[in-house]
């Protein structure tokens, strides 16, 4: 194995970079473009920037483009011809729509129409899965290598780049050691990482469950606000407390808490989308404003994980039953869906009716 980096290892080094304001270089030949993440802009870099030939455009996807009421003739994205007037705060007001009662004003926006979007787009996933907002600051070239070598930027290729935005990282075992807990004294707690050295993911392991029956499991998101600090927004920490004690009181099961915050937008992003339902958005309309779909989240990674400890049949703990059509697609048996309900608030209910009537939830 050569020492130089992999492609997906050069993702990871991008991610990084953008989230320190760090400019990229997207392309292969003649065609590139350069990208900084709007979030993480500053005034400098944004000069810099502009210094550059070629026009700058401000790349979001389409559901802020609607949000903005500006034209997304790409589809999917919108490329925003980038005033010659404006500023790098401007640029976090197009991106952020926690600013946009404060600055409603950001218009008239102009959309590109000629050119291609593809380089745009994967610049857009990127930035996605560095989860920060979606928008970017790019800039065309036709010199993309010579570009990034003297910048000192890293350099993606495209193709590789959309192979590893799409496919799942396999999950490989860091360590494990017994843990007990209220629920069950006969605990045991794996963790796993990525191969491309992304977020980890664990696995609570109660008792020894059986691997050739049906296994009580739970695929459990991660919320500190309603895990850790007890949040009545929501209805996460009682479905973890519910669900580990009912493995307990059954002698076996599995829980995995996926490091997949705020439907996998991140916390950053997630406090706000708690901003925006302050305003009166729901949670669907708040993740839309932001410029991000319903859910965010990979659940290939509950199955890799049921995988590699063994299992291939689960009675699953959820009250969503895309989560359990999503489990058979990717080979497991769902032998049965057990219900996880717990109760509504009056910080909650309103949340809660939208995960039913928005997002298919039996509840």
């Amino acid at each position: 194995m050569s020492l130089l980096p992999t492609p997906a290892e050069h993702a990871a080094r991008a991610r990084s970079d953008l989230r320190v304001g760090l400019p990229v270089v997207l392309g292969a030949g003649a065609a590139g473009i350069v990208v900084l993440a709007a979030e993480t802009l500053s005034a400098s870099r944004l000069a810099a920037l502009r210094a550059l030939p070629g026009r700058p455009v401000v790349a979001i996807t389409q559901r802020r483009a609607e949000t903005l009421k500006a034209r997304a003739y790409d589809g999917d994205l919108a490329r925003i011809l980038l005033p010659g007037d404006v500023d790098a705060d401007w640029v976090r007001a197009l991106a952020d729509p926690a600013r946009d009662l404060a600055a409603p004003l950001k218009g008239p926006l102009i959309s590109a129409r000629d050119g291609a979007a593809g380089l745009h787009r994967l610049a857009l996933g990127l930035t996605k899965s560095a989860q920060l907002l979606p928008a970017l600051v790019a800039v065309e070239t036709d010199r993309p290598a010579a570009l990034a070598a003297g910048l000192g930027a890293t350099l993606l290729d495209p193709a590789p780049l959309a192979t590893d935005l799409a496919r799942h990282h396999p999950l490989l075992p860091v360590a494990a050691a017994r843990l007990p807990m209220e629920a069950a004294e006969a605990g045991r707690l794996h963790i796993f990482r990525p191969e491309n050295g992304g977020v980890e993911h664990y696995a609570i392991e109660i008792g020894r469950p059986d691997r050739g029956q049906p296994v009580l499991a739970r695929l459990h998101s991660a919320c500190f606000t309603g895990d850790v600090l007890g949040s009545l927004k929501c209805d996460c920490g009682p479905q973890l407390r519910s669900a580990l004690a009912e493995m307990g009181r059954a002698g076996a099961g599995v829980l995995l808490y996926l490091n997949q915050e705020g439907r996998g937008i991140g916390l950053a992003n997630k406090m706000r989308a708690y901003s925006l339902q302050d305003q009166g958005f729901d949670t669907v309309e708040a993740n839309h404003r932001l410029g991000f779909e319903d859910d965010e989240r990979d659940f290939r990674i509950g199955a890799d994980l049921l995988r590699k400890m063994g299992f291939g049949a689960v009675r699953l703990m959820t009250n969503n039953p895309a989560k359990a059509a999503m489990m058979q697609a990717e080979g497991l048996i769902v032998a049965e869906r057990v219900p996880l309900i717990t109760g509504t608030n009056r910080h909650n209910a309103h949340y809660l009716s939208v995960k039913r009537d928005k997002s298919g939830h039996l509840l």
